[in-house]
């Protein structure tokens, strides 16, 4: 893209991240949503006296963000039973094969019915449903608005104890309003999916001092990122008054962000 950028403008500013590995891009940028996602997601329930390892987790969408949010789960021990696509959604109790997500959804590009089809463990139900099961951790990971009132009831219903949002506001105003009212743990899309933007800009560190780092080393910048921006909207929401919404704590602490460097540039 940025090659065709230049070759039509006759113009060399910017800069492009997500780049292939051989012309400057950063190892674990594909992964850094959903890992992002968790690394947040973990912070706040741990910051909550839980921890997220025995969680069962439920997560729609069976995109990039998606995957590796399952993946990520997996990984910090907890259990994800549910996935899910534009037709249709997966229960796996058993937990879900993320090495048979990834075979179905990035190499074959197939609907989930394949997955159903080859794990004898799996439920496929057509349509929406994946608020609906029983759970302690739900990610939003597919599209906005996906999660509305009526998922929000279920969920609290069924004992939910957070939601943290991968998809951009994939969370209705009244849903959200309604879980943060009945206790639920909420970390607001521009916070909890930050990954990505925040690995691009790990990336640009990269290209400016000419380095490429191990996937383990962008991971754990990464992982530090996620667990500063946690603390940033709590911090934010405790010293305004509003300890615990962190949906508050976001738009607060963005907005003094935004503000410092108005201020400091001389725009206001």
């Amino acid at each position: 893209m940025y090659g065709q950028f230049k070759r039509l403008t006759g113009r060399y500013e910017g800069v492009l991240t997500g780049k292939g590995l051989s012309y400057g891009g950063s190892l674990a940028r594909t992964e850094a949503t959903g890992y992002g996602l968790l690394y947040l997601t973990e912070e706040m329930l741990k910051c909550n006296g839980h921890d997220i390892a025995g969680k069962t987790v439920v997560v729609s969408g069976a995109g990039n963000v998606a995957i590796y949010a399952v993946q990520k789960a997996q990984q910090l021990g907890a259990n994800v039973v549910t996935v899910s696509d534009s037709n249709g959604w997966i229960y796996d109790p058993q937990g879900i094969d993320v090495a048979l997500l990834r075979e179905i959804k990035e190499v074959r590009r197939a609907r989930l019915t394949e997955y159903a089809a080859a794990r004898p463990s799996a439920e496929y139900h057509e349509g929406k449903g994946v608020f609906t099961v029983k759970c302690d951790v739900a990610l939003p990971c597919a599209t906005q608005n996906e999660l509305g009132l009526e998922d929000a009831k279920a969920l609290v219903a069924n004992g939910c104890i957070a939601v943290a949002e991968g998809a951009n506001m994939p969370t209705t105003l009244e849903a959200t309003d309604y879980l943060r009212e009945n206790g639920v743990l909420f970390a607001p899309g521009k916070a909890a999916n930050a990954g990505g933007v925040a690995t691009s800009a790990l990336e640009m560190s990269q290209n400016s001092m000419r380095l490429s780092w191990s996937f383990d080393e962008v991971d754990a910048k990464l992982k530090d990122i996620m667990v500063s921006i946690f603390h940033n909207i709590d911090d934010a929401a405790r010293e305004y008054g509003m300890a615990g919404n962190y949906v508050a704590g976001a738009n607060i602490a963005g907005f003094l962000k935004v503000a410092d460097a108005m201020e400091a540039q001389g725009v206001v």
